[in-house]
């Protein structure tokens, strides 16, 4: 049975209520990805739109507050669960004849949407993969990449920002990076409201995602510096309820900056004094700081610790990351298994990786029972069958304890596809 999603996650999916705040004209819209809708005399912004399965429930909660006519559309970013719900808006004006709204969005958030296109079936597998725990309860197709909304107001460069008004409120845009390179966020003065997209998220950052591309942790704090700068009372996190109270909101980003900025710059230090990566990696577990361990934002639900390292590393770093030249060509795997197995037998092997277990050295566990897995030819081996239940077995209490959403889904993806040898491996052999 797949993971459950833990408590903390549940927010993060937007399971929790709608909030309207300020003075009665500010709204978060709960859905897996939360929108922020500012009413104006002369209509509606919205900042961000989520995934299209969620649409229908975000449009009729935001028709439940307001019927006026959105003006803007702002995407933070290019992902699925902030930009693509935008059909029941669509039909909407349709049916009432009004001008479409203007949709702004950063230069590479569009080149994003052209990678969705050129990889949309990798895409869908790969979020299928990630949010497994959840994907039971979705469309079987989770994504679709082949259609967008796009861009009228485009922000170019680095440094980019856009500032408009409508109905006499003012808007300003800021582009900076952070988990993307297409990140936007929005300060509303008059509303002292930040919606920061997923440069907060409510969770450590989702720094390093193991599926993803490069994501920018120096940049992300600085980020979230400049929102501090604005002095907000309000926070619409990308996902997560409302965060509100000035000294609150200034907390919970500079908590959050700083972990960045430490992550970033330890692993930096370390690169200059000529460390690989799994010399800086393991130093770095030894040196996190409890104020981060223990922050309740920086609870490492979505991101965490550990994949920030990996972020940091990779900005300056290739693929050749050990230091040693065997790695630099590689055999295969499985190639490694055999000769080991030649060195000692499965039942050696077997009988360790039972006592690790039995220690709850689960990591060093699952190394001696690869040696097995991957080195047996024999598909009908029956020591084979033992080394995979025990794997099973492993990676169940691992689970248990990891934190992580992305890492939890990782381990349980690998469960469903060798219960599934498993089940086989019995029929085989008669057991």
């Amino acid at each position: 049975m797949v993971r459950k999603t833990p408590e903390g996650m549940k927010e993060w999916f937007g399971l929790f209520p709608s909030e309207t705040f300020s003075d009665g004209t500010c709204h978060l819209i709960a859905g897996m990805g939360n929108s922020g809708v500012f009413e104006t005399k002369d209509g509606l912004v919205v900042f961000d739109i989520p995934i299209r399965q969620f649409a229908e429930r975000v449009f009729r909660d935001i028709r439940s507050r307001t019927i006026k006519p959105v003006k803007y559309f702002i995407f933070s970013h290019g992902h699925f669960d902030h930009a693509f719900g935008y059909a029941p808006f669509l039909q909407e004006i349709k049916e009432k004849g009004w001008k479409k709204p203007e949709v702004i969005a950063h230069e590479n958030c569009i080149k994003r949407f052209e990678k969705y296109k050129m990889l949309d079936k990798y895409h869908n597998w790969l979020n299928k993969q990630q949010f497994a725990s959840v994907a039971g309860k979705l469309q079987p197709t989770l994504v679709h990449s082949q259609e967008n909304l796009d861009p009228t107001i485009i922000l170019r460069g680095n440094e980019a920002s856009y500032f408009f008004t409508l109905g006499d409120i003012e808007f300003e845009i800021y582009h900076d990076k952070g988990e993307t390179d297409d990140s936007i966020w929005l300060w509303v003065p008059e509303k002292r409201t930040i919606c920061a997209g997923d440069l907060f998220v409510s969770s450590f950052p989702n720094v390093g995602n193991p599926y993803k591309v490069q994501r920018y942790p120096k940049d992300w704090a600085i980020a979230m510096e400049k929102m501090m700068e604005k002095d907000p009372e309000f926070l619409i996190p990308g996902h997560g309820p409302l965060i509100q109270g000035r000294k609150k909101v200034l907390d919970a980003l500079s908590i959050t900056a700083e972990a960045m900025h430490f992550v970033h710059d330890e692993v930096v230090k370390r690169l200059n004094e000529g460390k690989w990566f799994e010399q800086i990696y393991h130093e770095m577990l030894d040196i996190f700081p409890e104020k981060f361990k223990n922050h309740e934002m920086l609870r490492p639900m979505y991101g965490c610790y550990q994949f920030a390292i990996h972020a940091s590393y990779r900005l300056y770093h290739g693929w050749y990351n050990t230091g040693n030249p065997t790695d630099l060509f590689p055999a295969k795997s499985a190639d490694i298994a055999k000769e080991l197995l030649t060195l000692n037998t499965k039942e050696g092997y077997l009988n360790h990786a039972n006592q690790l277990f039995k220690q709850g050295k689960f990591q060093m566990a699952l190394h001696m029972i690869d040696i097995i897995i991957l080195g047996t030819e024999n598909k009908e081996d029956s020591l084979l069958l033992e080394a995979l239940i025990l794997k099973n077995e492993i990676l169940k209490e691992k689970i248990k304890e990891e934190p992580s959403f992305i890492a939890a889904n990782i381990m349980d993806n690998y469960r469903i596809a060798i219960k599934k040898q498993i089940k086989n491996l019995k029929k085989n052999i008669k057991i």
